[in-house]
């Protein structure tokens, strides 16, 4: 199994500057991966100081040399897919080939569509994310595309250069539990990061002020998942399954006995999920430097 920091892009990590100090320490500590989130805004009152997923992603990449890096997840239903093909590739060579394309529906749908004049319905949003994820496929392998479809046209488009990654960077789906949609999705593809989704928010409740540990699977959890994508799928390549939780700042021994039982149970991937909330900086940076749970 492999081990990535996952960091917020606000509060203490809104600033850029902190965002790469991060990443260079989880490179120097061991750590494999180092993904962020990726938001527009968070609640309507716009007060939370929101960075730029891609742009971070260059940064990362021309400040590290070997952590695999990616934005989880890319709301592809807000976004033009032509446009974030040619910046993965680009980001994909920046890179050396290090990245990988995380895609979802994209929350909350309110102040990231419907606030901008979008459709956020999750029937549309799901709608366009897979008519473009065909896109984005096509594209940043650099074929010639001639579509018509209910959401995009195009007409002999081509993009170049091609990201570094033959034939492209691995794509990671998202899926909100209890649903199985998203499942359904991450099938076709290369990996899943899930999470729970908690009854309070399924009943409304706002998004902001979250206890994160609700959303996070269990190792039986995840086990289940494994074994419902391994039906799903008739392929034999490789897939990735991404679990999460937080560990950084965990005894060793504990930290360990966490991750191990994910590995066990099927994650090929453990993503340690920092403390959002402002004043964690430092204690991050410390617990990040002592290195992934091995």
């Amino acid at each position: 199994m492999q081990y990535a920091v996952y960091a917020p892009t606000f509060n203490d990590y809104g600033e850029p500057a902190r965002l790469v100090e991060l990443a260079v320490a989880a490179e120097r500590a061991g750590y494999d991966g180092f993904f962020i989130w990726d938001h527009l805004a968070l609640e309507p009152e716009g007060r939370i100081e929101i960075v730029d997923a891609t742009v971070m992603l260059g940064a990362l990449a021309q400040a590290t040399t070997r952590l695999r890096l990616g934005a989880m997840i890319t709301p592809l239903a807000r976004r033009r897919p032509w446009k974030v093909a040619k910046e993965m590739a680009t980001l994909d060579r920046l890179s050396g080939g290090r990245m990988t394309f995380g895609v979802g529906l994209g929350e909350p749908a309110g102040v990231e569509f419907e606030a901008f004049g979008e459709d956020g319905s999750a029937r549309t949003r799901a709608a366009r994310l897979d008519e473009g994820l065909a896109l984005f496929d096509a594209l940043v392998r650099g074929e010639r595309v001639n579509h018509r479809g209910p959401h995009y046209h195009l007409q002999d488009a081509q993009l170049a250069p091609r990201a570094t990654q033959q034939p492209r960077m691995p794509i990671w789906v998202a899926a909100s539990l209890p649903a199985r949609a998203g499942v359904r999705r991450a099938a076709r593809w290369d990996g899943i990061f899930p999470v729970c989704v908690p009854q309070s928010i399924l009943d409304g409740a706002p998004v902001t002020a979250l206890d994160w540990r609700e959303w996070w699977l269990s190792p039986a959890d995840i086990g289940a998942l494994t074994t419902e994508i391994q039906a799903l799928r008739s392929s034999e390549t490789v897939f990735d399954v991404a679990a999460s939780g937080r560990v950084c700042g965990l005894p060793a021994a504990q930290a360990h006995a966490v991750t191990a039982a994910f590995a066990a149970a099927g994650a090929t991937w453990f993503c340690d999920w920092v403390d959002e909330a402002p004043g964690t900086f430092a204690a991050t940076l410390a617990a990040i430097e002592r290195g992934p749970p091995r």
